[in-house]
């Protein structure tokens, strides 16, 4: 018969302590990080720790401190590929800090008991909140249980600190290059009328447009199962209804509110023999990886997601534990010029 392998016994301090030749405490400040203790017996203490296999107490350190070291995430619908480059930034500026991130799916509609309940019951150190519906029901479970949360790409209708992008800027911004194109008849593929960043972006588009002496002539609000929706879905509905309208009626050029939007609109026009931006010009908002392929080449706005993450988390950790104001902050976006609208002459 084979004996099963002995397990290992777990390393503790107290091993560190003597490997190292140091005191407990000085092992408990090491490994904290305390600046106080010398960089050379830093080094040590993590060179023990690390040779003896020794791993953080998670649990045992967020009881001693009061902080779980753990962040809430509330991601909208999957189906927009944006998310999850906001996933991805996220996981990868919280790795530098040493937070650990839970991911909460909201979607669309009412927030689901299993969230508000994980928001409750992980002692979660803050919530950052990138979805639409539920933003405020997230906002005002997190103040009446003193968790800080942050909206990011979404502006608080509540008392909760934010940062997004400038979204009615950048609308007027693109409104600023069609005009420049030589364009004279607009559209807008929208997607949640109830959300925020449609608003600010279809605000900053149709009021730049007014100051230069035209309007938007077409909305196409269209989703899926009867839910206005930022998809591909949505937009390839709305390149449908655009292809539809007699030549003479279709608009020059149109906003797709978000980039997936405007490559589902894309593809759809191409499906009923139409070209961009021959015929049709089309921009986004956004700035999602798919949109700079050459079969879209999509000028868009740009959303500063490395500044908006790193500017949530800090927001977060200034906010835990204080009854200060929360902040809200806006940050430009880039415009980015590509294929897909008719550009302006040299």
């Amino acid at each position: 018969m084979v004996k099963a392998a002995a397990h290992r016994p777990r390393a503790t301090i107290v091993d560190i302590s003597a490997q190292a030749g140091v005191s407990t405490a000085t092992v408990s400040r090491a490994l904290n990080g305390d600046t106080r203790i010398s960089a050379a017996t830093r080094r040590r203490v993590h060179d023990a720790a690390q040779a003896l296999g020794y791993t953080v107490d998670v649990l045992a350190r967020s009881l001693q401190s009061g902080r779980s070291g753990l962040v809430g995430l509330v991601l909208g619908s999957t189906d927009n590929p944006f998310y999850g480059e906001l996933l991805q930034e996220v996981m990868r500026q919280s790795a530098e800090r040493g937070t650990r991130i839970l991911i909460l799916h909201a979607g669309f509609g009412p927030m689901e008991r299993p969230m508000l309940e994980a928001i409750l019951q992980y002692r979660l150190d803050g919530c950052i909140v990138s979805s639409a519906e539920p933003a405020s029901q997230v906002a005002a479970i997190c103040e009446e249980h003193g968790v800080p949360a942050v909206m990011v790409n979404r502006l608080p209708m509540l008392r909760a600190a934010a940062v997004a992008c400038d979204n009615t800027a950048g609308g007027r911004e693109l409104a600023d290059f069609l005009c420049r194109g030589g364009h004279r008849s607009f559209g807008i593929a929208m997607g949640p009328v109830a959300a925020s960043t449609a608003q600010e972006r279809e605000h900053g588009f149709v009021s730049r447009l007014a100051e230069h002496g035209f309007i938007v002539s077409h909305r196409f609000i269209r989703g899926e199962n009867g839910v206005p929706v930022t998809s591909y879905g949505g937009g390839w509905q709305a390149g449908l209804d655009i292809a539809d309208l007699p030549a003479r009626e279709r608009p020059e050029a149109v906003l797709a509110i978000s980039d997936i939007m405007a490559i589902g609109l894309i593809e759809a026009l191409r499906e009923r023999g139409l070209h961009v931006p021959q015929d049709i010009s089309v921009v986004g908002f956004d700035g999602i990886r798919d949109g700079a392929r050459a079969s879209y080449s999509l000028t868009t706005v740009r959303q500063p997601l490395p500044q908006m993450v790193a500017w949530s988390l800090d927001m977060l950790d200034r906010h835990s534990g204080s009854s200060a104001q929360p902040e809200t902050l806006l940050i430009p976006g880039e415009l980015v010029i590509r294929n897909s609208a008719r550009l302006p002459p040299d």
